[in-house]
């Protein structure tokens, strides 16, 4: 068997495309401010709403599903004679549901790595093409003008899936709002895990370890209780041990989310995943973690983070 790699090996021109947008400088400094403005936007916590943390993953991709489906709709519509007026109606919803879904995805896109932020603006671009298009297409209709509202939607269902594309590429490419954390249970094996002698804590201060790889945020409070995370954030893998302390919580300094050290529930985006968190206790002056099994939020089992805090007194005291 010949082992001449084919000339069709490698990426296709669609895909040397979308990698291309990945490494294109021009519109940095559009995009430096763009997300300034995005981020200056007074939304308090309608900010983590938008993230979609109250879900557990963003929201913005379930919140285009309307505007596609209706445009989707509507193109079949206009298939048909004599039903443009039906067709208007589910591009009015789409466009109309466009809005809040395009807040969404820019208040997610603000906290994205630069790669991720140049394909994300010509996801915009294309998307904000998609509605201009639609509005122009009920303009059309509203005037009588079906043929051409006809046209302008056909357009506007063209610019929409170029969108949808790159959004795909965002997403299972680039992994963004993807959980960047979800790999450590399938990886760390079961049972308890020596990382260093307590003297190897100072308290108040983030210290980083490795269990089987996977990097661990490990914080000895001043009583001798031992909290211990998952380093790397779950929003775009950020290193914790990094971050800042304060009022029992990590901040990530990447992109400011917050996560509570007791279980790792993520208390402030963009990260919409918790931190798998770890139980610990102290043997022999020396400190072990295992995995935590439970959910973030609830209380651990006996002899775990409790126990393991309770033991970490003895032995510091000891």
């Amino acid at each position: 068997m010949s082992t001449k790699p084919s000339r069709r090996t490698g990426p296709n021109r669609v895909l040397r495309i979308l990698d291309g947008l990945e490494r294109q400088t021009t519109a940095d400094s559009l995009i430096d401010a763009v997300g300034r403005g995005v981020r200056a936007l007074p939304l308090r916590r309608g900010r983590d709403l938008l993230h979609g943390r109250w879900l557990g993953h963003p929201v913005h991709p379930l919140m285009v599903q309307v505007p596609i489906g209706s445009w989707l709709s509507a193109a079949v519509l206009d298939l048909r004679p004599g039903r443009s007026r039906e067709a208007g109606l589910l591009i009015g919803v789409g466009t109309a549901a466009a809005v809040p879904a395009a807040l969404a995805g820019a208040v997610d896109w603000a906290e994205l790595h630069r790669p991720q932020q140049r394909v994300g603006l010509v996801h915009a671009l294309a998307n904000t093409a998609a509605v201009a298009l639609y509005a122009a297409s009920l303009a059309c209709r509203a005037r009588g003008a079906a043929g051409a509202g006809r046209a302008l939607g056909f357009l506007g269902l063209t610019a929409a899936g170029t969108g949808g594309l790159l959004g795909g590429h965002l997403a299972y490419r680039q992994a963004s709002g993807a959980n960047h954390a979800e790999e450590v249970p399938h990886v760390v094996t079961e049972g308890w895990h020596r990382i260093g002698a307590v003297a190897e804590f100072p308290a108040g201060r983030a210290v980083r370890r490795t269990v089987d790889d996977v990097p661990v945020l490990v914080v000895r409070e001043s009583d001798g209780t031992l909290y211990a995370l998952a380093d790397r954030c779950s929003h775009l893998a950020g290193p914790l041990s990094e971050g800042t302390l304060a009022d029992g919580c990590v901040r990530c300094p990447w992109h400011g989310s917050v996560f509570r050290l007791s279980d790792g529930w993520n208390v402030r985006g963009p990260a919409t995943a918790p931190q798998p968190a770890f139980d610990t206790r102290v043997t022999d002056g020396q400190v072990e973690v295992r995995l935590r099994k439970e959910a973030p939020g609830r209380a651990p089992e006996s002899g775990g983070e409790a126990g393991g805090a309770e033991e970490a007194a003895r032995g510091h005291d000891g």
